[in-house]
C-alpha cells in the first residue's frame, strides 16, 4: 500500500467532509444544530491537518465533489448525505487500520468520530423523516396496486394507450382516495399535521404512479409486454432506491426491507396478471 496516497485520502476526505458540514450549517435551522455542526467541521479540518502532515503535503479539495453532496443535502435530506459521508469515512479507517498505528493521534480522532455519530444523532432531526410512514404507505401502496393493476390491464387489453389511460385514472383516483384517507386517519390519531400527512402520502403516490406508467406513454401500441417488463424493473429500481435511502437514514437492513417490498409487489402483479388472462378468456371480452 501506497502510504502516503492513503493519508492524502484520508486528509482529502476529513477536508471534503469538513466542508460539507459548514455548507449544512448554513441552512439548519436551529441555532445549536448549527454550532454543533460547525464545532465537528473544525474537528474534521484538524484531523486532516495531521494525515496531511504524515502524507507530506496537503491535498485540494474536490469543489464539485463536495457540491455534489450539498446538492444531496439539499435534495435527499442532509440527514441521509452526513450519514453516507460518515458510512465511508467508517469503512476506510476499518479497511486500511495498519498504516494508522503509526499516528499517535489516532485514538483521541476515533474518540472524536464516535462523538460526532452521537451528535448527529442527536440533531439528525429532519421532518420527512417525521413523515417516514406516511412516505412509505404512499410509495407502497402505489407499488402494489398499480403493478397489479397495470399488469392485469396489460393482458386485458393488450394497448399500450389503453392501458395508460386507465392506469393512469386508477392511479389518480387512488392517490385522492389515500391522501384524505391519511388526513382522516391522522386526523384522528391526534398525532402529527394532518395536512401534511396527507400530503406526504399523496404526492409519493402521484410520483410513482407516474413513474410506473411512463413505460405505457412511450411504447407503441403493440408493445405492450416489453412496457410490462419496464415497468416491473422500475417497480423494482424505486424499490432499491428507497430502501438504500432508508437504510442509511434511519440504519435498517436493506436487504430485508427490498425483499419484503419487493416480494409483495412482485406477487401482486403475479396474481394480477393471471387475474387479467383469466377475465379475458372467461368474459370474452376483446379490447
Amino acid at each position: 500500500m501506497d502510504e502516503k496516497k492513503y493519508f492524502l485520502s484520508l486528509a482529502k476526505g476529513e477536508m471534503e467532509g469538513a466542508a460539507l458540514y459548514e455548507k449544512v450549517a448554513g441552512f439548519v435551522k436551529k441555532e445549536s444544530d448549527r454550532e454543533t455542526l460547525l464545532v465537528i467541521a473544525r474537528e474534521e479540518r484538524s484531523h486532516a491537518k495531521v494525515f496531511a502532515s504524515y502524507a507530506g503535503e496537503t491535498p485540494r479539495v474536490s469543489r464539485i465533489r463536495v457540491g455534489w453532496y450539498a446538492f444531496l443535502s439539499r435534495v435527499l435530506g442532509y440527514t441521509f448525505t452526513l450519514k453516507l459521508l460518515e458510512n465511508g469515512e467508517g469503512r476506510s479507517v476499518a479497511n486500511y487500520a495498519e498504516p494508522l498505528k503509526a499516528v499517535p493521534e489516532m485514538s483521541a480522532f476515533l474518540e472524536e468520530e464516535k462523538r460526532h455519530e452521537g451528535q448527529l444523532v442527536e440533531i439528525l432531526d429532519e421532518e420527512r423523516l417525521k413523515y417516514m410512514g406516511d412516505i412509505v404507505l404512499g410509495m407502497n401502496d402505489a407499488l402494489v396496486e398499480l403493478t397489479g393493476a397495470l399488469a392485469g390491464y396489460t393482458l386485458a387489453m393488450r394497448n399500450t394507450g389503453m392501458i395508460a389511460m386507465a392506469g393512469l385514472i386508477t392511479g389518480i383516483s387512488a392517490t385522492l382516495s389515500m391522501a384524505s384517507s391519511g388526513f382522516l386517519s391522522t386526523r384522528e390519531a391526534g398525532g402529527k399535521d394532518a395536512v401534511k400527512s396527507s400530503i406526504y402520502t399523496g404526492v409519493t403516490y402521484l410520483i410513482t404512479v407516474a413513474i410506473l406508467i411512463a413505460p405505457y406513454l412511450i411504447a407503441p401500441q403493440g408493445g405492450y409486454f416489453g412496457a410490462l417488463i419496464a415497468m416491473l424493473l422500475l417497480a423494482l429500481s424505486i424499490i432499491a432506491a428507497f430502501n438504500f435511502y432508508v437504510a442509511v437514514a434511519k440504519g435498517r437492513s436493506f436487504r430485508r426491507g427490498f425483499l419484503g417490498m419487493a416480494a409483495i409487489s412482485m406477487g401482486v402483479a403475479a396474481i394480477c396478471f393471471g387475474v387479467g388472462i383469466l377475465v379475458k378468456n372467461v368474459l370474452g371480452i376483446n379490447v
